[in-house]
């Protein structure tokens, strides 16, 4: 009798425990579920997006999508800080914040990030650039979409050998010509959108 009870616990427990790994780390590991409807953005898709964040329309425009109440998100808000301190001469920056029903100001995702770059709240620039899940990054080039995928393909952004969205400036500055990243690049992981 003391023995099925131990085991249930101890059952319980391992359970409680496969929950909270799953919650916290496992399902981030997964591709993030495509949406019914989601129609793909393929690159070179015209996005005259300049007018907009208020860029320079002759500098590439870089799209950070950020929802803090991802953790992927506030995990890779060190590297994308780091892009933008790389790149910032050469790149427009802006976030695209989702975080519906809070009562969130432009000027607090720019102390978030500690930078004096555009913010929108624009829910609707996901389906224009065919983002499903944050964290994701967009880049658009002389109004075309260039690229859209993932910062890297650790939860952390610490694998350099798959910094993508920085492998994808790379290519874009130095004009390399064709785009040829993993496949796991454009796959989006991460969290949903909020809705």
């Amino acid at each position: 009798m003391r023995t099925g009870y131990l085991a249930g616990i101890l059952l319980l427990v391992i359970t409680g425990i496969s929950s909270l790994f799953w919650y916290h780390e496992l399902k981030y590991q997964l591709p993030t579920p495509v949406p019914q409807g989601y129609n793909d953005v393929k690159p070179g898709t015209p996005l005259a997006l300049s007018s907009v964040f208020g860029t320079n329309p002759d500098k590439p425009l870089f799209l950070h999508f950020f929802n803090p109440d991802c953790p992927c998100s506030r995990f890779n808000t060190k590297h994308f800080k780091s892009l933008v301190k790389t790149y910032g001469k050469e790149v427009e920056f802006a976030i695209v914040a989702l975080v519906p029903g809070q009562p969130t100001t432009a000027q607090e995702i720019r102390d978030k990030f500690d930078l004096d770059i555009p913010v929108s709240f624009d829910s609707t620039l996901t389906a224009r650039c065919g983002v499903y899940a944050t964290p994701q990054a967009v880049i658009i080039d002389k109004d075309k979409l260039y690229f859209r995928g993932n910062y890297n393909k650790s939860r952390y952004c610490t694998d350099p050998a798959s910094n993508y969205a920085q492998m994808a400036l790379d290519s874009l500055l130095l004009r390399t010509g064709s785009l040829t990243l993993n496949p796991v690049a454009f796959k989006a992981y991460g969290c949903e959108l909020p809705v």
